[in-house]
């Protein structure tokens, strides 16, 4: 099973596309972009599953990175 939360790789103008059980959360250009994506889709301590391979999967660079590919 793959996990629920996935960081695709950088936009060529920065940010990362972020998706949430397969759909589109939205664009985040920080971490903070990201728990409130988290937050919205309803996971309410998104700041502590950040680094869990069990909740996020970062593609296609570093994690926490977000400057332009």
């Amino acid at each position: 099973m793959s996990v629920p939360i996935v960081v695709h790789r950088s936009a060529p103008s920065g940010g990362r596309a972020v998706t949430i059980n397969g759909e589109i959360a939205g664009l985040a250009h920080d971490d903070r972009d990201l728990v409130e994506f988290l937050r919205r889709a309803g996971i309410y301590d998104a700041e502590h599953c950040l680094d869990d391979p069990h909740w996020v999967e970062w593609r296609g660079g570093r994690a926490h990175r977000y400057e332009a590919a």
